[in-house]
């Protein structure tokens, strides 16, 4: 049971760890790109279309896992292997205590500037760097927690 919770806290947190390197390499980038009301528009749309059922497992399973495979006892579990795990989930906790208090509020925020009609460049500066200043480090967390879990399950 204890390697089966470890292999789904690895398979969860590199999920997770792609799907933010994308968005810190891939699509903010692009969006970067685009006019002030088109940056807006979109990454509306991204946040409206984001929290669905298997995003969720995955955001859930980053914590879950970990949580699980540490809490379960295992006869023969090295003291390095408990502490990579403890580390990742440590790791992970931290990536999202970031996206709840930090990424989130912006994006509802951005959502309810919709219905204000407030001046996308305002909007755009209200947001974009902060944003991307906060996935910066909730991207190295979860990556971090990946390292930590995958190193956890080689030991």
């Amino acid at each position: 049971m204890a390697s089966l919770l470890l292999a789904l806290a690895v398979g969860c947190a590199g999920l997770y760890a792609g799907f933010m390197l994308i968005f810190q390499t891939g699509i903010m980038p692009a969006l970067a790109r685009l006019t002030d009301a088109e940056f807006v528009t979109a990454m509306r749309r991204i946040n409206e279309a984001v929290p669905r059922a298997v995003f969720m497992t995955v955001f859930l399973g980053v914590l879950a896992f970990p949580a699980a495979a540490f809490f379960v006892t295992v006869d023969g579990r090295t003291d390095a292997e408990r502490w990579l795990v403890l580390g990742g989930l440590v790791c992970a906790a931290l990536n999202h205590a970031v996206t709840v208090g930090g990424n989130v509020p912006l994006n509802n925020a951005l959502a309810a500037s919709e219905a204000t009609g407030d001046e996308p460049s305002a909007v755009r500066a209200a947001f974009e760097g902060r944003w991307n200043g906060l996935h910066r480090v909730r991207t190295l967390l979860i990556t971090v927690a990946f390292g930590l879990l995958t190193a956890a399950a080689v030991v």
